[in-house]
């Protein structure tokens, strides 16, 4: 049985390495910070730890948020693999074209850049998708591409968004205001 001495003394080298390794923990979040700036990451001042927290609720609520879709894809961008996300994005601005002659020309770019074979940022979709696709834009709509942005979706909503939640820069940034928040 310990002595009563040697409780406080324990106590406080506990105390100790908590501080020590929360240290650590603040450093290591502004390293990751600083990474996570050079791979052109937003300016986060206005962001506030109930909005970052929300962000765990739904893909959905990540890409509405503006800093959210812009951190998820400096995210997907330091993975190699933000090709998914510029073509969600690419498509909801497609939607919104309300001339068809912008609409057919922003069709064939779109198709060219992500669907076709051996497209410089190719998505990944199956063959009758994209065939599809092919067919669509001979004659496009404002639809046309949603097959293949709901497969998109659903990749970085099962692969993508996970990954994201459990990063070191997703974690740093919501410890860092998380902590300005108790301030």
């Amino acid at each position: 049985m310990p002595s009563l001495t040697e409780s406080p003394l324990r106590e406080l080298r506990h105390l100790e390495k908590d501080a020590d390794n929360k240290k650590r923990a603040v450093k290591r979040g502004g390293i990751l910070k600083c990474q996570f700036r050079s791979c052109e990451a937003p300016d986060a001042e206005g962001l506030t730890f109930e909005e970052m927290s929300q962000w765990s609720h739904s893909l959905e609520r990540l890409l509405s948020s503006k800093y959210g879709e812009k951190i998820f894809r400096s995210f997907l961008k330091s993975e190699f693999s933000d090709e998914n996300v510029e073509f969600w994005l690419v498509c909801e601005d497609y939607k919104k074209i309300g001339s068809s002659f912008r609409m057919s020309s922003r069709a064939r770019t779109i198709f060219k850049r992500y669907v076709q074979p051996e497209a410089v940022r190719e998505i990944n979709i199956d063959h009758k998708t994209r065939d599809s696709i092919r067919r669509n834009v001979k004659a496009p709509t404002a639809v046309c591409f949603d097959d293949a942005q709901r497969i998109v979706y659903s990749l970085m909503e099962r692969d993508s968004y996970p990954r994201f939640l459990r990063s070191d820069i997703y974690r740093a940034l919501l410890d860092s205001k998380s902590e300005s928040a108790e301030l």
